[in-house]
């Protein structure tokens, strides 16, 4: 009989493994250079948006964001600055929300259309339900920036990934702008001379299991 119980009890434990695993977020995404995945979700106005809906873009600034996390909503003016700024230069904010429903209940897609609204977001706000895409992406914060550029043949190259500033608290006392320089050097042709930041923000509310 004990030769009988140790496969099952061995397949159950593994099988649970398993679907751990499987409700764990990547510990890798995208690295500066990658080619980032397109993406087709749901918008507060309820339209399905993607990149290549936007077909004069240049790039993106692809904003992985929440309601609740204090980070987020200390950005979000910032981010609305960012596409009043940059979407007439060829790169519009998409901001995706990233949280799931379950674990953090106060974002969910219609307290989502409520912030839209109450913020006046002037640029499509995306709800991730299933996380696949930000686990693509490999965003682990709220917010966690990427700047893609759009390449000649119609693929996403990231650019940079990181935070939009130095001082998430305070707007008035942002000393460097990571996002905005790297912007300007990809507006102005050139490669974007520091990539890479530290995402500063709330952890994402991963799905459990």
């Amino acid at each position: 009989m004990k030769k009988q119980k140790l496969p099952l009890v061995y397949l159950m434990c593994l099988l649970f493994v398993c679907a751990l695993l499987s409700a764990v977020p990547a510990d890798n995404g995208y690295q500066v250079g990658d080619t980032a995945r397109d993406f087709k979700l749901k918008n507060v106005d309820g339209n399905m948006v993607s990149m290549a809906d936007y077909k004069d873009a240049k790039g993106f600034i692809v904003t992985f964001t929440c309601n609740t996390c204090p980070y987020s909503v200390a950005y979000e003016d910032r981010i609305i600055d960012l596409h009043n700024k940059y979407a007439p230069k060829g790169y519009p904010v998409i901001a995706i929300n990233p949280n799931d429903v379950t674990v953090s209940p106060k974002d969910s897609y219609s307290y989502m259309q409520q912030r839209a609204k109450e913020k006046n977001f002037p640029f499509a706000y995306l709800q991730d339900e299933s996380q696949e895409i930000t686990k693509a992406y490999g965003a682990t914060r709220t917010p966690h920036l990427y700047v893609v550029q759009k390449q000649p043949d119609g693929k996403y190259k990231v650019a940079y990934i990181g935070t939009i500033d130095d001082n998430s608290r305070d707007a008035s006392k942002v000393e460097k702008k990571y996002a905005e320089a790297a912007l300007n050097e990809l507006a102005a042709g050139k490669a974007v001379s520091q990539p890479n930041t530290k995402a500063i923000g709330c952890t994402i509310k991963w799905r459990e299991v």
